[in-house]
């Protein structure tokens, strides 16, 4: 599994942060960064319930 982030498309919701905060941070525009594309076994099912909850579709999930 690959996280990606696209942060031009990012509006700052925080909803990744605050629902997988070991894959997501923000920067101090309150834009997403990705401190992890390949999420272990226990922050997998976080990061990919963010991904559904982000508001801009900013985030994406792939397998590889």
């Amino acid at each position: 599994m690959r996280i990606k982030a696209d942060t031009g498309r990012c509006i700052g919701a925080g909803q990744c942060v605050l629902t997988a905060p070991a894959v997501f941070d923000h920067d101090d525009d309150g834009i997403v960064v990705l401190l992890t594309a390949d999420p272990g076994d226990e922050s997998a099912a976080q990061a990919r319930y963010a991904v559904t909850l982000c508001p801009s579709r900013a985030l994406s999930v792939s397998r590889e």
